[in-house]
Protein backbone atom coordinates (compact mmCIF):
# COMPACT_ATOMS: atom_id res chain seq x y z
CA UNK A 1 0.00 0.00 0.00
CA UNK A 2 1.10 3.42 -0.78
CA UNK A 3 1.64 6.13 1.66
CA UNK A 4 -0.17 9.37 -0.23
CA UNK A 5 1.51 12.91 0.91
CA UNK A 6 -0.37 15.75 1.28
CA UNK A 7 0.98 18.64 -0.74
CA UNK A 8 -0.30 22.03 -0.06
CA UNK A 9 1.09 24.56 -2.84
CA UNK A 10 0.51 28.25 -1.79
CA UNK A 11 -0.24 31.10 -4.36
CA UNK A 12 -0.18 34.26 -3.19
CA UNK A 13 -0.63 38.25 -5.42
CA UNK A 14 2.54 38.29 -7.32
CA UNK A 15 4.67 34.96 -6.58
CA UNK A 16 6.35 33.75 -9.05
CA UNK A 17 4.70 31.07 -11.82
CA UNK A 18 8.16 29.10 -12.18
CA UNK A 19 8.44 28.66 -8.72
CA UNK A 20 5.03 27.22 -7.98
CA UNK A 21 4.54 26.01 -11.64
CA UNK A 22 7.95 23.47 -11.36
CA UNK A 23 7.00 21.70 -8.49
CA UNK A 24 3.47 21.59 -9.41
CA UNK A 25 4.16 19.51 -12.83
CA UNK A 26 6.78 17.48 -11.37
CA UNK A 27 4.59 16.09 -8.37
CA UNK A 28 1.73 15.72 -10.96
CA UNK A 29 4.37 13.78 -12.99
CA UNK A 30 5.57 11.68 -10.19
CA UNK A 31 1.58 10.27 -10.65
CA UNK A 32 0.90 9.23 -13.84
CA UNK A 33 4.68 7.94 -14.04
CA UNK A 34 4.60 3.67 -12.77
CA UNK A 35 7.25 1.87 -11.03
CA UNK A 36 7.65 -1.45 -12.03
CA UNK A 37 4.21 -1.85 -12.34
CA UNK A 38 3.51 0.01 -8.87
CA UNK A 39 0.76 2.29 -7.86
CA UNK A 40 1.32 6.10 -9.47
CA UNK A 41 -0.16 8.04 -7.03
CA UNK A 42 2.13 9.06 -4.31
CA UNK A 43 1.07 12.42 -4.30
CA UNK A 44 -2.09 14.33 -3.47
CA UNK A 45 -1.42 17.88 -4.61
CA UNK A 46 -3.40 21.03 -4.41
CA UNK A 47 -3.00 24.37 -4.89
CA UNK A 48 -3.84 26.78 -1.79
CA UNK A 49 -4.26 30.62 -1.16
CA UNK A 50 -4.37 32.81 2.42
CA UNK A 51 -7.67 32.82 1.85
CA UNK A 52 -8.64 30.68 -0.99
CA UNK A 53 -9.78 33.24 -3.37
CA UNK A 54 -7.65 33.68 -6.73
CA UNK A 55 -4.78 35.80 -6.96
CA UNK A 56 -2.71 37.09 -9.64
CA UNK A 57 0.74 36.11 -10.19
CA UNK A 58 3.91 38.10 -11.18
CA UNK A 59 3.08 39.24 -15.11
CA UNK A 60 -0.49 39.23 -14.01
CA UNK A 61 -1.59 35.66 -14.95
CA UNK A 62 -4.44 34.70 -12.55
CA UNK A 63 -4.21 31.62 -10.42
CA UNK A 64 -7.43 29.99 -9.15
CA UNK A 65 -6.40 27.67 -6.01
CA UNK A 66 -7.91 24.55 -5.20
CA UNK A 67 -9.24 26.17 -2.05
CA UNK A 68 -7.84 27.80 1.72
CA UNK A 69 -4.41 27.24 3.08
CA UNK A 70 -5.38 24.85 5.85
CA UNK A 71 -2.46 24.05 8.31
CA UNK A 72 -2.23 20.45 8.30
CA UNK A 73 0.38 17.55 8.02
CA UNK A 74 2.39 16.90 5.01
CA UNK A 75 4.36 19.49 2.87
CA UNK A 76 4.02 23.68 2.56
CA UNK A 77 5.51 24.62 -0.02
CA UNK A 78 6.06 28.73 -0.48
CA UNK A 79 7.54 30.01 -3.78
CA UNK A 80 9.01 33.39 -3.82
CA UNK A 81 8.56 36.71 -5.71
CA UNK A 82 9.95 39.83 -7.64
CA UNK A 83 8.72 41.73 -4.67
CA UNK A 84 8.41 40.78 -1.72
CA UNK A 85 7.84 43.49 0.09
CA UNK A 86 3.78 43.17 -0.28
CA UNK A 87 3.77 39.70 0.94
CA UNK A 88 5.94 40.44 3.61
CA UNK A 89 3.68 43.55 4.56
CA UNK A 90 -0.23 41.00 4.25
CA UNK A 91 -0.84 39.54 7.63
CA UNK A 92 -3.25 37.18 6.03
CA UNK A 93 -0.22 35.86 4.04
CA UNK A 94 2.50 35.62 6.82
CA UNK A 95 -0.15 34.43 9.40
CA UNK A 96 -0.94 31.76 6.52
CA UNK A 97 2.95 30.68 6.04
CA UNK A 98 3.49 30.55 9.69
CA UNK A 99 0.48 28.53 11.02
CA UNK A 100 1.20 26.45 8.12
CA UNK A 101 5.03 25.77 7.98
CA UNK A 102 4.61 25.03 11.64
CA UNK A 103 1.90 21.97 11.23
CA UNK A 104 3.44 20.58 8.39
CA UNK A 105 5.83 17.65 8.01
CA UNK A 106 7.90 19.36 5.84
CA UNK A 107 8.08 23.13 4.83
CA UNK A 108 9.84 23.58 1.29
CA UNK A 109 10.56 27.15 -0.32
CA UNK A 110 11.42 28.02 -4.03
CA UNK A 111 13.73 31.29 -4.80
CA UNK A 112 12.84 34.13 -2.00
CA UNK A 113 9.82 31.99 -0.66
CA UNK A 114 13.33 31.02 2.01
CA UNK A 115 12.93 35.14 2.81
CA UNK A 116 9.53 34.80 3.44
CA UNK A 117 9.74 31.61 5.80
CA UNK A 118 12.69 33.49 7.83
CA UNK A 119 10.33 36.41 7.92
CA UNK A 120 7.77 33.93 9.66
CA UNK A 121 10.38 32.70 12.17
CA UNK A 122 10.38 29.48 10.33
CA UNK A 123 13.68 29.58 9.72
CA UNK A 124 15.47 29.71 12.87
CA UNK A 125 19.05 27.93 13.25
CA UNK A 126 18.00 25.97 10.07
CA UNK A 127 20.20 26.11 7.30
CA UNK A 128 18.77 27.35 3.83
CA UNK A 129 19.41 28.64 0.08
CA UNK A 130 17.22 31.26 -2.14
CA UNK A 131 18.08 33.03 -5.84
CA UNK A 132 21.90 33.74 -6.04
CA UNK A 133 21.37 37.31 -6.24
CA UNK A 134 19.23 37.35 -3.14
CA UNK A 135 21.34 35.09 -0.73
CA UNK A 136 22.62 38.68 1.21
CA UNK A 137 19.10 39.38 1.85
CA UNK A 138 18.86 35.84 3.24
CA UNK A 139 21.73 36.02 5.41
CA UNK A 140 20.63 38.82 6.79
CA UNK A 141 18.00 37.22 8.23
CA UNK A 142 19.40 34.21 9.77
CA UNK A 143 23.12 34.88 9.31
CA UNK A 144 26.08 34.35 6.68
CA UNK A 145 26.83 30.61 8.19
CA UNK A 146 23.51 29.25 7.46
CA UNK A 147 23.26 30.27 3.82
CA UNK A 148 24.66 27.86 1.21
CA UNK A 149 25.57 29.44 -2.19
CA UNK A 150 25.65 27.15 -5.53
CA UNK A 151 23.36 24.86 -4.22
CA UNK A 152 19.90 24.02 -5.88
CA UNK A 153 18.60 22.80 -3.07
CA UNK A 154 19.19 22.60 0.67
CA UNK A 155 17.42 19.63 2.80
CA UNK A 156 18.09 20.06 6.45
CA UNK A 157 15.37 17.46 7.13
CA UNK A 158 11.87 19.15 8.18
CA UNK A 159 12.66 21.99 5.85
CA UNK A 160 14.32 21.98 2.14
CA UNK A 161 14.73 25.40 0.21
CA UNK A 162 15.44 25.95 -3.31
CA UNK A 163 17.56 28.07 -5.27
CA UNK A 164 16.05 30.63 -7.70
CA UNK A 165 13.63 29.52 -10.55
CA UNK A 166 14.11 26.40 -12.20
CA UNK A 167 15.84 25.01 -9.26
CA UNK A 168 12.41 24.08 -7.69
CA UNK A 169 12.21 21.65 -10.15
CA UNK A 170 15.32 20.60 -9.08
CA UNK A 171 14.22 20.09 -5.49
CA UNK A 172 10.80 18.97 -6.46
CA UNK A 173 12.71 16.27 -8.03
CA UNK A 174 14.55 15.39 -4.72
CA UNK A 175 11.48 15.60 -2.78
CA UNK A 176 10.22 12.70 -5.03
CA UNK A 177 13.59 10.85 -4.45
CA UNK A 178 12.94 11.02 -0.58
CA UNK A 179 8.98 10.17 -0.30
CA UNK A 180 9.56 7.27 -3.25
CA UNK A 181 12.77 6.39 -4.80
CA UNK A 182 15.48 7.56 -7.28
CA UNK A 183 14.39 5.33 -9.95
CA UNK A 184 10.34 7.11 -10.03
CA UNK A 185 12.89 10.79 -9.54
CA UNK A 186 14.68 9.78 -12.64
CA UNK A 187 11.51 8.80 -14.79
CA UNK A 188 9.85 11.64 -14.30
CA UNK A 189 12.63 14.00 -15.21
CA UNK A 190 12.73 11.75 -18.23
CA UNK A 191 9.50 12.49 -18.75
CA UNK A 192 9.72 15.92 -18.25
CA UNK A 193 13.10 16.17 -20.38
CA UNK A 194 14.93 17.75 -17.52
CA UNK A 195 18.69 17.39 -17.00
CA UNK A 196 18.35 16.45 -13.57
CA UNK A 197 21.40 15.97 -11.21
CA UNK A 198 20.50 14.62 -8.16
CA UNK A 199 23.78 15.53 -6.83
CA UNK A 200 23.38 19.40 -7.43
CA UNK A 201 21.89 19.84 -3.48
CA UNK A 202 22.68 19.29 -0.29
CA UNK A 203 21.17 16.82 2.41
CA UNK A 204 22.44 18.08 5.87
CA UNK A 205 20.49 15.38 7.74
CA UNK A 206 20.42 11.30 7.54
CA UNK A 207 16.84 10.39 5.49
Amino acid sequence: MTTVTEVQLLVFESCDLLDLGGPYEVLLTANRVTEGGGPPQPFAVRTVSADGASVGSYGGLGLVPDGRAEPSPGVFLVPGAIDLQPALDDPQVMDTIRRCGEASDLLASVCTGSILLAAAGLLDGTPATTHHEDLPLLADRIGRERVHHDVRWVDAGSVVTAGGLSSGIAMALHLVERFTTRERAAAVARRLEYDWDPGAGVTLVAL
